[in-house]
C-alpha cells in the first residue's frame, strides 16, 4: 500500500477510467467548449465537497484557481499531469468520471433516493438496519456470497408481501464464488427448490449469479445485470482465511505462515477434473474449491460494499474476521500493527479499551462506533483489490450490535448454526453507512 495519497490518488483515478469505459467515452462531451465551463466549476464544487487527503485537495484546486479557462490547455498541463498522470484534457476526464460527473447510461434498475445523511438518521432508530426497505420508494439488495440462499429467502418471506400489496419495485441480487457445477463446497450451495421459489415469487426481480467473484463485476455491470448501487448491500459470515487477514498489514510470507500454523498444510491437487485445495488438518486431508485461501483482506470488501449500497451490512461476522475489520474502521494506526497477527493475547493490548468495550459487549446489545473510538476518515487502497477505490470514501456511521440472530431480522443459515458452534464467541453485526 502506497505511503503516499497523492501516488495513490493517481492510481485509482486511472483503475476508474478503465473500470468504467462507457462513461470514460461519455466524458468526452464535458469537454466540447460549450460544457467546459460547468465542468471546470462542477470539478471545483467536487473537490470542495469530497473527503480527500488535504494533500490531494490542495494540489487539485490549485490547478482550477485561474479564472475562466475555456479549453484544458488553459490549464496548467504539468501540474495535471503530476496529480492524475494524464496529459490535460484526458486528465479532466479522469477527474471527471472519479467525482461522478459523467452520467450513468440509463439502467433497467431504478436507483433508491436517499442522502447518506437521510439513511443515517433512519438507521439509528431502526434496531433492524434491514427496516430500511419498509422507508424507500425503490427497494434493492444485493447479497455477497450468497452461499445456500437462505438469507435472500428469510428477507423475501418477510419484507415482500408488503412490498407487493404496496405496489413497490423489490430487487433482490446474488452472488457467489462457488460454482454450481461444483462438487466441492457441499451444503454452501443453493438448494434448487429454494433458487426455483425466488425465481418465480410473484412481484420480486431476482437473480443469482454463481460462480463470480465479487471483484470482477465488470462483465455483469457490461450486461446491466446489475444495479450500479442498491438500497441495502450485505454479506454473511465473511469468509475466513479469504477476509481474515488484511495484506496492506500482513506480508505474505506472514500470511502463509499463519494458515499453515492454524489450518494446516495446503496444496493445489484436482478432485476429479475439478482443480482443488488439498489441507492436511490434524491427520486428515480436505478438499476446498482452489481459491478457498486467497486472502483478500477486510479493506477490499469495505471497498466493495461502500459503492455498491447506500446501507452496508455484515452479518454473523466471526472474532476473526471481526477484529482484522475493525482495525479498518478505526482512525489511529496503531490499530493495524505491521506484520503482527491479532491473537488472544495482544488483541487487548492493540486495542485497548475499544478491546473491552466490545469484546464484553452483551448478546443483543448494539453500540454506535464513533462513541468508543474515531472512525477512519481516508482509506488507502488494498493491493488484493485493483479495481476498487476507497479513497474517496469512508464509513460515516458504523454501528457494532454483538449476536448471529436477532428477532425479526433476516439471518442466514450459518448464523442460525452458531448456537451450537460451543467452541466459537458470539459474532458481531455491523451496520455501516457510507459517505
Amino acid at each position: 500500500m502506497s505511503p503516499d495519497p497523492l501516488t495513490e490518488f493517481r492510481r485509482v483515478i486511472s483503475v476508474r477510467a478503465r473500470q468504467f469505459p462507457g462513461q470514460w467515452e461519455a466524458s468526452k462531451k464535458l469537454m466540447e467548449s460549450a460544457a467546459f465551463p460547468s465542468t471546470i466549476a462542477r470539478l471545483c464544487d467536487a473537490v470542495q465537497s469530497k473527503d480527500l487527503p488535504a494533500s490531494v485537495r490542495e494540489r487539485l484546486l490549485r490547478l482550477f484557481e485561474r479564472n475562466a479557462p475555456r479549453r484544458a490547455q488553459d490549464l496548467d498541463g504539468e501540474g495535471l499531469k503530476s496529480v492524475t498522470g494524464f496529459p490535460p484534457a484526458k486528465a479532466l476526464r479522469a477527474l471527471a468520471v472519479f467525482f461522478e460527473l459523467v452520467p450513468v447510461a440509463s439502467s433497467k434498475w431504478p436507483p433508491t433516493h436517499l442522502s447518506s445523511e437521510e439513511v443515517e438518521k433512519a438507521v439509528r432508530h431502526l434496531d433492524n438496519p434491514f427496516d430500511l426497505l419498509r422507508r424507500t420508494e425503490v427497494t434493492s439488495v444485493l447479497e455477497i456470497g450468497a452461499g445456500d440462499l437462505s438469507f435472500a429467502e428469510e428477507l423475501v418471506e418477510l419484507y415482500g408481501p408488503e412490498h407487493q400489496q404496496q405496489d413497490r419495485s423489490f430487487i433482490v441480487h446474488c452472488l457467489d464464488r462457488l460454482d454450481p457445477r461444483s462438487q466441492l463446497g457441499g451444503p454452501l450451495h443453493p438448494d434448487p427448490e429454494r433458487l426455483q421459489r425466488l425465481q418465480r415469487k410473484e412481484g420480486l426481480s431476482f437473480s443469482f449469479f454463481g460462480n463470480q467473484d465479487m471483484f470482477e463485476l465488470g462483465d455483469l455491470d457490461e450486461q446491466d445485470a446489475l444495479a450500479q448501487r442498491y438500497t441495502i448491500a450485505t454479506c454473511w459470515a465473511p469468509a475466513t482465511p479469504t477476509f481474515a487477514y488484511e495484506p496492506s498489514r500482513l506480508s505474505e510470507t506472514l500470511i502463509r505462515s499463519e494458515l499453515e500454523r492454524t489450518k494446516g498444510t495446503f496444496h493445489r491437487t484436482h478432485f476429479g477434473k475439478e482443480p482443488a485445495l488439498e489441507v492436511r488438518h490434524a491427520g486428515r486431508a480436505l478438499l476446498f474449491p482452489p481459491w478457498k485461501f486467497e486472502i483478500v483482506g477486510p479493506l477490499a470488501l469495505l471497498s466493495l460494499l461502500a459503492r455498491r449500497g447506500l446501507l452496508c451490512v455484515l452479518g454473523s461476522v466471526d472474532a476473526q474476521v471481526f477484529w482484522e475489520l475493525l482495525a479498518q474502521l478505526l482512525e489511529e494506526p496503531r490499530y493495524r500493527p505491521p506484520d503482527q497477527p491479532f491473537n488472544s493475547v495482544n488483541l487487548p493490548k492493540i486495542f485497548g479499551e475499544v478491546y473491552h468495550v466490545l469484546a464484553g459487549l452483551p448478546i443483543g446489545e448494539s453500540i454506535d462506533l464513533a462513541e468508543v473510538a474515531a472512525l477512519r476518515r481516508h482509506y488507502l487502497q488494498s493491493d488484493s483489490s485493483p479495481s476498487m477505490d476507497s479513497l474517496a470514501s469512508h464509513f460515516r456511521y458504523v454501528r457494532i450490535r454483538r449476536g448471529a440472530i436477532f428477532p425479526g431480522t433476516p439471518a442466514s443459515s450459518t448464523a442460525r448454526k452458531f448456537a451450537s458452534m460451543t467452541e466459537e464467541v458470539p459474532p458481531w453485526l455491523v451496520t455501516l453507512v457510507p459517505a
